[in-house]
């Protein structure tokens, strides 16, 4: 038997030079001090400073003024940078990621598109994305592969400090191969990049191996899955307490690491339990071959009492037999977001399968999952033949699918079953619950495959046949936009879609329908045409009451003096826009008082004038202004103007009838086709 413990296990530079300034200042006692966020991923560690007077706060607008901010190591956004001024703070941001905020603020001022490769909801990561305002794509797929828009854009490339090289290497390489300008940081930690190869290694020569970190620390779950490829008995722990009490170190090789956010003191103390727990299984063989008990086999199911609740496992006391059992925490349910203590309880009477004894150690393993698999295999063939609609939670997104648990068992759901639509990330619909139907059922292996696509292909049936057989014209709904094109938007009304023209979502000219709508907005609509055959219909979203013409019918008189600008010019007149998207004409000869030859003589695009309204035509939405009305000739200009109009007779206007533009336009272009 032997234990290794990896060189590179425990505090990293940037958490050690955190953790020991902070405590540093703490034992000055100079100032109170509070951490923007927990100091590090480690509860431990955590906990002792709450208990020594160091708070931590989400959001710098709670600390109060008269205590000093403290920057963790995972750095923060410019903007929360910016807000701190004035205020009394220590950045203790890592210079690691320091040095990545200052790549991202210049790239992206000089116009890169900026790629981070990590979890978007690290908060290394989000801090890093507020140095180019929050513009950064966000990665950590594999198969990533960089969006059109983005093609021809210069890119610049970071990594999360703490993410895994290969993932890195293969995103960079699918980026390369579609931009033509990319720009590549490797802004892994060097020390990340040691740990985890260590860990490869130590891991390939251990029979067992312990990775010792918070499970919220990125870095040290990476090391895990590390770990988990190459030692088959892996276990994840957080301290000395969640070490399983029924695994057997006897004659094994034992390998431990440690996250960038685990003390020394906890590495330390894991080391010392096992080193006590090797010692003491031979007496725990001893003491085991002397109880007497009723004989109990492999594959035997027996009923129990639980009398302990631990972290990782439930302690079980068997009836009829002298020995308790145990049932760890990955062997009561599949349900990776349920608690143990979720499950059961002290006192509580269960039954269990026996899925090996262990004489050495003196107890028994026990699953609860292998006895629910037997019971639930006979309800999935019963749904499978009877084609139910069965309710399950995804607890696990795999290659090509996710792992739905239903019915106390596991059913695969390829990708392309899970929805009506692709979903690129699978890891989005985790913990959700979705209704599915078996599809598939392999008797042999046990193995079921389901579909929610079916079902919801079914409801959009059942949807879609309901709309067909009550649609109106007239009739309004409340649908959700689903896309947007350059020539309107599409709207779910219930199982079918519609089209709100671009000329339908607003009495304002408009460019394009994102100025008035974005993709998830609910609208009110209402049907404006559709065909059965074809399946289209046209959808109507502008209000009447909203209508320009409507507001000025109840605002505009005849005889009303109004201020308007001159917008348009035409031989025969002026268009000023009274109110918006409303314009009247001013007829060449109710422009001045005077004979003129043609307005812009008198009037200029842009100009703000007064205009009596002399007459309107609401139908067809005109309205004949008069600025001549409001001029008052003086008894010397009256024969003069008189005289003018007489040398050259003109056919006579009607002041107060509406000009047919049309009509204008059709018979000036016909006086000059004859010329």
């Amino acid at each position: 038997m032997s234990i290794k413990i990896a060189k590179t296990a425990g505090f990293c530079y940037g958490v050690k030079r955190a953790v020991d300034k902070v405590y540093e200042t703490v034992e000055k006692g100079d100032r109170k001090i509070a951490t923007l966020g927990p100091l590090i991923h480690n509860r431990s560690v955590v906990e002792d400073l709450i208990q020594k007077g160091v708070l931590y706060y989400d959001d710098p607008k709670d600390i109060p003024d008269d205590t000093t901010i403290v920057i963790r190591t995972h750095g923060v956004k410019k903007e929360i940078i910016d807000s701190l001024d004035g205020r009394d703070y220590i950045d203790l941001t890592c210079p690691f990621v320091a040095k990545i905020h200052k790549i991202v603020k210049g790239h992206h001022d000089r116009g890169y598109q900026i790629v981070i490769v990590g979890d978007a909801t690290h908060p290394e990561v989000i801090g890093i994305n507020g140095w180019c305002d929050n513009s950064a794509i966000i990665t950590y797929d594999p198969q990533f592969k960089i969006p059109p828009t983005f093609v021809e854009k210069p890119i610049c490339i970071v990594a999360q400090t703490t993410i895994n090289k290969n993932v890195f290497v293969q995103i960079v390489q699918n980026i390369k191969n579609t931009c033509k300008r990319v720009l590549i940081f490797d802004t892994i930690c060097s020390a990340t990049k040691d740990r985890q190869e260590e860990a490869y290694e130590l891991s390939a020569e251990s029979d067992m191996m312990f990775v010792i970190g918070s499970r919220e620390s990125s870095n040290t779950k990476k090391l895990f899955h590390i770990a988990c490829e190459h030692c088959s008995e892996t276990y994840f722990i957080e301290t000395f307490e969640d070490i399983p009490q029924n695994i057997y170190l006897k004659n094994k090789k034992i390998g431990i690491t440690a996250g960038a956010s685990t003390p020394a003191r906890t590495i330390e103390e894991v080391f010392t339990t096992m080193d006590e727990k090797i010692k003491n299984e031979e007496s725990f063989a001893e003491l085991f071959e002397k109880y007497e008990s009723k004989t109990l086999n492999n594959g035997d199911i027996v009923d129990g009492t639980v009398v302990e609740v631990r972290n990782n496992e439930v302690i079980i006391d068997l009836d009829g037999f002298k020995y308790n059992g145990q049932l760890a925490a990955d062997q009561l349910s599949d349900d990776p977001y349920l608690k143990i203590s979720d499950i059961v309880k002290v006192g509580d009477k269960i039954k269990v399968y026996v899925v090996g004894i262990n004489d050495a150690e003196g107890k028994v393993v026990l699953s609860r999952k292998k006895l629910v698999a037997m019971e639930s295999w006979n309800k999935m063939k019963e749904a499978y033949e009877n084609k139910e609609v069965l309710e399950g939670k995804i607890i696990k997104a795999v290659r090509g699918g996710v792992i739905v648990l239903a019915n106390d068992s596991k059913v695969f759901v390829p990708a392309r079953q899970i929805s009506l639509r692709y979903v690129q990330d699978l890891d989005t619909l985790l913990g959700q619950t979705i209704k599915i139907r078996l599809i598939e059922l392999d008797e042999r292996r046990k193995r079921v495959v389901g579909s929610a696509r079916v079902i919801l292909e079914e409801e959009k049936k059942a949807a879609e046949d309901k709309f067909w057989s009550e649609v109106e014209l007239g009739k309004e709904y409340t649908g959700t936009v689903k896309s947007i094109t350059s020539f309107g938007v599409f709207v779910d009304i219930g199982g079918v879609d519609g089209l709100v023209h671009i000329s339908e979502l607003s009495w304002n000219k408009i460019k394009h329908p994102s100025e008035i709508v974005t993709e998830g907005d609910v609208l009110k609509v209402y049907i404006k045409d559709f065909n059965a055959e074809t399946k289209k219909i046209s959808l109507g979203y502008k209000k009447a009451e909203d209508n320009p013409w409507v507001i000025a019918k109840s605002k505009i008189n005849v005889g009303d003096v109004v201020k308007c600008k001159v917008v348009r010019m035409m031989p025969f007149g002026a268009f000023a826009e009274i109110m918006p998207n409303v314009d009247g004409l001013i007829h060449i000869s109710q422009i001045a008082d005077k004979r003129i030859g043609k307005p812009e003589d008198v009037l200029s695009i842009g100009q703000e004038v007064e205009a009596k309204v002399i007459d309107t035509d609401w139908d067809a939405n005109k309205i004949s202004l008069s600025i001549r009305a409001l001029i008052e000739p003086t008894e010397e200009e009256e024969p003069a103007a008189d005289a003018q109009y007489a040398e050259e007779p003109t056919a006579p206007v009607e002041e107060n009838v509406p000009v047919d533009i049309e009509k204008f336009i059709a018979e000036e272009q016909e006086k000059e086709t004859e010329e």
